[in-house]
């Protein structure tokens, strides 16, 4: 079994901000926000390797319904969550992160 995903300190906030923003919309938006980013960690985790490259060693899924990108790397065994980074806003502001 791979290890679990982990997540920048950032990601983890970027993260908590979103679904704290949609639950305030509605608790169904709230659990889908949660349901589709515990859905693409799994993806993650299981097949690091399928998603695309969008830069060095940095890939990226897409998160369902929701316009939000998980971008990520993969060391050896390890797994970071860099960014869960909304689609139109600041692109790139994360990449700092990837060292």
């Amino acid at each position: 079994m791979p290890p679990p995903v982990e997540f920048h300190e950032d990601a983890a906030a970027e993260a908590v901000a979103a679904l704290t923003w949609y639950a305030e919309k509605s608790a169904e938006a709230g659990a889908a926000f949660a349901a589709a980013l515990s859905h693409a960690v799994g993806l993650i985790e299981a097949t690091p390797e399928r998603w695309p490259v969008v830069g060095g060693e940095i890939r990226r899924v897409h998160l369902a319904r929701f316009p939000f990108s998980v971008f990520f790397r993969t060391r050896g065994a390890a797994t970071l969550v860099l960014a869960v980074a909304h689609q139109r806003r600041k692109p790139g502001y994360w990449k700092g992160r990837s060292l």
